[in-house]
């Protein structure tokens, strides 16, 4: 038998009232927390899994005095608010319909067929939350040890019930794999066309998460060697630009990201039009803008006040910029102009545009000097030449 080592999460505030508010023998964990708890990864989001039905487990938790919030009822789950944090609660489902994208389940007492139902597994361990005991219905144990991501059954019946699974697949291999399942592999190349079907914001949270992953370069690869992301992003051609960045990464001690990651994957001309057709936030945009500015050969300090620690982190990466670069703009502290509008004011220049106008001659010498604390000079002469040519005027 194997049993779930212990774990830090295991201990979690409120976490053995909500199991005994649903039942030790009616709820197990599932998922995420199982499989990363086996392997030695540490556990961010929880779900418990079970039997009781969407109303019961409301009431069970009301009357535990348990916030519950029905953040899906239609498919099983409720949040459970615990002092330690959220937990998703689902009841056990079965499929009824799939149309690629979204699913009419049907909720279940039998803990196999709602294991049948999940996209690989690994992702379809539970464990007695008592005990420790996990419950392996697939053979995701044989796969976690073998570092291999396998579909639960027929591969092309799994992508047809939700698309998206194309991706979680070279997701999870960049993530926990050694090993690509061939069948898997081969259903995913043949239905690469239908992520068209998908939302575009889907993609893109998959796509992101899979950038960071421990793997990603080489999977990347073998997504482009595959056709996979021709038919959503047709733009990305080449990840030899990626593998350079993620070393630059690595050297610097800089932690992955996943917009920078993008950007490196992108011609320049295709950065905005990829970062719309993945409908990322307005300030999202504006970061794989910056990003995908070269650095050229602009000083450091100037590149990081103008763009910000982050943004000059991005495009020294990004860059052949030295990697102690890199360093100095993460470390600097950005200083702040020593000179305002209303200094220039009492020196005699009029409000409005005179008075910006010599405020950023002011500063791009400043910039140009290296931040330099005494300005009286430069403040001087720009204010005297503003006022030259007012008279003048």
């Amino acid at each position: 038998m194997v049993t779930l080592p212990d774990a830090a999460w295991r201990h979690r505030a409120g976490l053995d009232a909500l199991v005994a508010a649903l039942g030790s023998d009616d709820a197990r964990f599932v998922g995420g927390a199982v499989r990363d708890t086996l392997i030695g990864v540490d556990v961010t989001d929880l779900d418990i899994a079970t039997r009781h039905p969407p109303e019961d487990v409301l009431d069970r938790l009301r009357a535990a005095r348990i916030k519950a919030v029905p953040t899906g009822l239609a498919h099983g789950t409720i949040t459970a608010v615990i002092e330690s944090g959220p937990v998703e609660v689902t009841t056990l489902r079965r499929d009824v319909a799939t149309d690629g994208r979204h699913a009419t389940v049907a909720f279940t007492d039998d803990w196999r067929e709602d294991a049948a139902r999940r996209d690989f597994a690994m992702n379809a361990l539970y464990a007695d939350p008592v005990t420790g005991e996990v419950f392996d219905y697939f053979d995701g144990l044989a796969d976690l040890d073998a570092r291999r991501v396998r579909f639960i059954g027929d591969p092309l019946q799994r992508i047809a019930e939700d698309h998206l699974r194309i991706l979680r697949f070279f997701r999870f291999l960049a993530r926990f794999g050694d090993t690509a399942d061939a069948a898997g592999l081969e259903a995913c190349t043949t239905r690469a066309n239908d992520l068209m079907a998908l939302s575009r914001e889907r993609i893109r949270d998959e796509l992101l998460k899979l950038l960071v992953a421990r793997n990603a370069v080489a999977v990347l690869r073998l997504m482009l060697a595959r056709g996979i992301l021709t038919p959503v992003i047709p733009e990305i051609t080449d990840v030899e630009r990626l593998a350079a960045l993620a070393s630059r990464e690595d050297e610097a001690g800089v932690t992955p990201d996943p917009f920078r990651r993008l950007v490196s994957l992108l011609a320049a001309t295709d950065v905005d039009t990829v970062a719309a057709r993945l409908k990322l936030s307005n300030l999202e945009k504006k970061r794989v803008a910056l990003a995908a500015q070269p650095a050229g050969d602009e000083a450091t300090r100037a590149i990081a006040y103008r763009s910000g620690t982050q943004g000059a982190v991005d495009r020294l990466l990004l860059s052949d910029r030295p990697i102690a670069d890199v360093r100095d703009a993460a470390m600097w502290e950005r200083p702040t102009l020593p000179i305002t509008g209303g200094a220039l004011v009492a020196r005699g220049l009029s409000k409005g545009p005179d008075v910006a106008r010599t405020l950023r001659r002011i500063e791009d010498r400043w910039i140009a000097a290296n931040f330099p604390d005494d300005i009286e000079a430069i403040v001087a002469d720009e204010v005297d030449q503003a006022l030259c040519a007012v008279r003048n005027a």
